[in-house]
């Protein structure tokens, strides 16, 4: 591929993305531009900048954008508008995230006039295809260079090794071997995989997470909070407004306060590996129960359960990398409708791990006290009624067990 004249590589100024400038600028002499993407990972960003500037990179070609806001109203909303969940436990922190940097890489692509863009990702994981289905979903014509398929540098020290050699700074922690997790982090969550990881009978080390204290070191007082929303998305925690990104770094802060959202999980990748990853997703833990709090008032039965029965597809098209796909484009559609009535406030209580909704109001609720009630509904329901219904649905399984006592 000597053709490659200008690449747009995401960039995060880390062992790997370094190693990897280094070697496009060796091994295709072209020009590179370097990304990287803020998504609230809570790192210092700058250095990234000064790296770049050390290996050449023209101050014009790199690109150090805040997507915070972006991500959490156009990724995270609408996919949590589903209750989205992979695997049963999963909130798919770093799958919501890489559709953006996506996105954001071919927009800097056409700015710069680049030919072609570049990632990170491994050859076994997930994200090779997350990014690339994105890539070409949006820019069909574009090129992809994708270093860890290509080159031989696949162990760590083979890294390390080539970073010396070419004078790439290295921190102290991966000269120390203290480096245990390959780490990703947003505003979602934090991953942690790899080390002793990788073997899912090892116990995660309690110095590994990050943002939440243990359970057991949670307050020993529960806090109840209020979270508003609003067309189906969260827009304020006690009475207060926040844009989406404030929102959730918000639930962060208290659910890691009270120890919520930690996950031990061994999930099936898209490439058809099993792997264990760790997840710290306090915020989106919190905001889940909540939405399917005020959904129980505001949503028709058949609508929610419909919407219950699409959310595992919805769901793997994320994981898989098919957030541009028009199936996923067509399922938003019809969620984001179901949520035109999502309005109200949901009480819940935060202690020790524990996330529990425990009140819920809504101008467009649903739920009638009056028919609902165990006391006299003076007449609001006929009790009566029932015994028809009752009849007319077990007619089926009368006329089966009736013809099954025919053919004995």
């Amino acid at each position: 591929m000597t053709d490659i004249k200008k690449v747009v590589l995401a960039y995060s100024g880390g062992l790997d993305t370094s190693v990897i400038l280094k070697w496009l600028q060796d091994t295709y002499h072209c020009e590179i531009v370097t990304f990287t993407a803020d998504l609230g990972q809570g790192e210092e960003l700058e250095p990234a900048r000064a790296k770049a500037i050390q290996f050449g990179i023209k101050p014009e070609n790199i690109f150090i954008d805040d997507l915070r806001e972006e991500f959490v109203r156009d990724f995270v909303f609408p996919m949590f508008r589903c209750n989205t969940v992979y695997e049963g436990e999963y909130l798919l922190g770093t799958s919501i995230a890489r559709p953006l940097i996506a996105k954001r890489q071919i927009e800097i692509a056409r700015l710069t006039q680049a030919d072609s863009v570049s990632h990170g990702a491994t050859g076994k994981g997930n994200d090779q295809v997350r990014f690339e289905l994105g890539y070409y979903a949006l820019e069909p014509g574009i090129k992809v260079i994708a270093p860890w398929r290509e080159w031989d540098l696949l162990s760590r020290e083979k890294l390390l090794a080539y970073a010396e050699k070419h004078g790439i700074p290295v921190d102290m922690k991966h000269k120390q071997g203290g480096a245990p997790y390959s780490m990703d982090a947003n505003l979602l969550h934090i991953s942690f995989e790899g080390r002793h990881l990788e073997n899912p009978n090892a116990q995660a080390e309690e110095a590994m997470w990050r943002w939440t204290v243990s359970p057991e070191q949670a307050p020993n007082e529960a806090q109840y909070i209020d979270i508003e929303f609003q067309g189906g998305d969260a827009i304020a925690i006690d009475g207060q407004s926040m844009r989406p990104h404030e929102l959730l770094a918000k639930l962060n802060e208290l659910g890691g306060k009270h120890g919520i959202g930690r996950l031990d999980l061994v999930e099936n990748r898209f490439v058809g590996m099993k792997s264990r990853g760790c997840y710290e997703t306090p915020g989106g833990s919190i905001l889940l129960k909540a939405h399917r709090g005020i959904e129980s008032i505001t949503l028709d039965r058949e609508v929610a359960h419909l919407k219950d029965d699409l959310m595992p597809r919805y769901a793997a098209l994320i994981y898989n990398g098919f957030w541009w796909s028009p199936e996923r484009k067509a399922l938003q559609i019809l969620i984001d409708h179901t949520q035109l009535r999502v309005n109200g406030v949901v009480k819940l209580k935060l202690y020790k791990g524990s996330v529990t909704v425990v009140s819920r109001d809504s101008k467009d609720t649903l739920f009638d006290q009056n028919i609902a009630t165990f006391d006299d509904d003076g007449g609001a329901y006929n009790q009566a009624d029932a015994g028809g219904f009752i009849k007319l649905n077990a007619l089926r399984l009368r006329i089966a067990e009736i013809a099954k006592r025919h053919r004995q």
